[in-house]
């Protein structure tokens, strides 16, 4: 029984694979395609049979099958190609990859192969996505995922895990990955902002531009402010989402380096994320009818030097925390996270949840990533008041205040 269920399911495989092919040449002519649903389903069983006999005979039978298999798909392919003046192979890689997967299917890797041809379906599926992805690529894009894939998946890798300098505090691998962490976290909020595009909603680029950098949109807002009166209110609800939006941001960050911090980060960071969401949202309801929207110009997705300062930033703010907490216990905690939280939430969040897997408790360490995120909001209410005034200040600093006010509670009855 076992045997009959791995050949069903290299069948219903190979049928999967070839429901797709035979739905995208389905225009052609009976005869004038390599294969169709029948055929995708005939060569996994193809590929199951030749499995079954290479483990009575020798596993290199497997081998000669399917380099005669690979042999027969060449030779179909190019009486097609001189015939049709087409070139493409993507059908005939899918034949081959049947045959494969119906082998491993008989062979008992029924997970391994499943997936595989789920994700085959898909890819085959998403070729007119896919492509025009690729046409409206630029090249600072694709130059900016290449290198955060050098950053990520060539350095980090190499880097040493252990601690080094004074106290053991700075640990290579570990300031190296949490740079790759909100690289990629900017990168995504790059091309959310580009796929979804600013005109579907100035909220909706909001939370991909809080997402990506709250304070640089919060500085581009104010500066559109200063010379758009007209559209203040809406601006000023577009700057609230996006500094709401580094609340979740937050949680994601110690999510990932100290989870245990969650129970007792929750609270504060969320009710300080629906207050804002919330008055934001009624800000924005009561300028639906303005139709203008600002336009939102995109960094560079990633550049090196800011990443090489953020690790910098990232050094200091250990180095500074754990010397703090040596000197100065939990007082020093706090003012290097208000200090911190001026210029940056990131990398204070990120060191105070690394600490706290040590020697830090995690009340403090949740305290002053509290604190640093309210200091953070604080200082983009002086930024607009300062770029922009008028209309949009007097909105900002009263949704921040309800804000931090709303946190402090929180954080008190927490």
């Amino acid at each position: 029984m076992e045997l009959w269920r791995n050949f069903a399911v290299a069948l219903a495989l190979g049928l999967l694979i070839g429901l797709e092919r035979g739905w995208q040449e389905r225009a052609a002519a009976e005869g004038a395609r390599i294969a169709g649903i029948r055929t995708f389903g005939l060569i996994s069983l193809l590929g199951g049979v030749w499995a079954l006999l290479a483990e009575q005979i020798g596993a290199v039978l497997l081998g000669f099958a399917f380099l005669a298999f690979t042999a027969a798909v060449i030779a179909a392919h190019v009486v097609e190609s001189r015939e049709h003046r087409e070139y493409g192979i993507t059908t005939e890689v899918a034949a081959l990859l049947t045959f494969a997967l119906g082998a491993l299917a008989v062979l008992g890797h029924l997970a391994i192969a499943a997936a595989a041809a789920v994700v085959s379906v898909t890819l085959l599926g998403l070729k007119p996505v896919l492509h025009r992805w690729l046409q409206q690529l630029e090249e600072k894009e694709l130059f900016a995922a290449l290198k955060l894939l050098i950053i990520s998946v060539v350095l980090l890798p190499v880097l040493p895990n252990r601690g080094f300098g004074p106290w053991d505090a700075l640990n290579p691998y570990t300031i190296w990955w949490l740079v790759v962490l909100i690289a990629t976290i900017s990168f995504v909020g790059y091309f959310a902002i580009k796929i979804t595009g600013p005109h579907i909603g100035i909220m909706l680029t909001s939370v991909f531009g809080g997402l990506a950098s709250s304070t640089a949109l919060t500085l581009d807002f104010a500066r559109l402010g200063r010379h758009n009166p007209g559209i203040q209110r809406l601006l000023a609800a577009g700057v609230a989402v996006a500094a709401a939006t580094m609340f979740p941001r937050v949680l994601l960050e110690v999510g990932v380096v100290n989870a245990s911090l969650l129970p007792a980060l929750v609270g504060p960071l969320a009710t300080m994320t629906v207050v804002s969401y919330g008055m934001a949202g009624w800000v924005w309801y009561s300028s639906r009818g303005r139709k203008e929207q600002p336009q939102v110009e995109l960094p560079n997705p990633f550049e090196l030097l800011p990443a090489l300062k953020f690790g910098a930033l990232l050094v200091a703010v250990m180095l500074l925390s754990t010397a703090f907490q040596l000197w100065f216990g939990e007082v020093g905690v706090y003012f290097i996270a208000a200090v911190s939280g001026l210029s940056d939430v990131d990398a204070i969040t990120l060191s105070l949840a690394r600490l706290s897997r040590g020697a830090l408790s995690d009340e403090v360490a949740v305290r002053a990533i509290v604190l640093a995120a309210m200091v953070n909001t604080a200082v983009k209410g002086l930024l607009v008041a300062g770029i922009c005034g008028g209309a949009m200040m007097r909105r900002v600093g009263a949704i921040f205040a309800f804000t931090i006010a709303a946190g402090i509670a929180a954080l008190m009855t927490g």
